[in-house]
């Protein structure tokens, strides 16, 4: 009987190329350093379960974008969460960064829901309660709006 290949949960967007954690990002930011976050979140809210996930700032673009701003991204065959490091900045609260950080550690415990065989919802019901679930949840929304405009051209 032939093994059933076991499905990841996210696609690795370009298979040939090296994958995430090998690039030289770092987990320490001129303000935040992103490590204690991770692990302070992952007790108080996942029980320690998250285990060899690196936390890393990304790179920084050229130019800030127009439209949409992307505050973090998971990627889990290699288990490394990157965080936008235009959050890297006096102004962002640091609540407001463990929101985020928590955002897509989220994304590694809670299963995505499959819409048709080329479609996926990431943001289930279950999902948006359990985000509901973090402490500064409702304040760090707020702050989202009132701000995204400083984060983008």
């Amino acid at each position: 009987m032939a093994k059933k290949k076991k499905k990841t949960k996210r696609k690795l967007a370009y298979p040939k190329l090296p994958m995430q954690r090998h690039l030289n990002l770092c987990h320490e930011g001129t303000h935040f350093d992103l490590r204690p976050m991770f692990n302070d979140l992952n007790k108080r809210y996942f029980r320690g379960r998250l285990r060899g996930y690196n936390v890393m700032w990304g790179r920084r673009r050229k130019h800030r974008p127009r439209e949409n701003f992307i505050f973090g991204t998971i990627q889990e065959e290699d288990r490394v969460i990157r965080i936008n490091p235009a959050l890297d900045q006096p102004f962002v609260p640091p609540w407001f960064l463990r929101y985020v950080l928590y955002h897509e550690m989220l994304h590694s415990v809670v299963p995505d829901e499959t819409l048709s065989p080329n479609r996926r919802r990431v943001h289930t019901e279950e999902f948006n309660r359990r985000e509901r679930e973090f402490r500064h949840y409702r304040r760090a929304r707020r702050w989202e709006e009132e701000n995204l405009s400083r984060f983008l051209r």
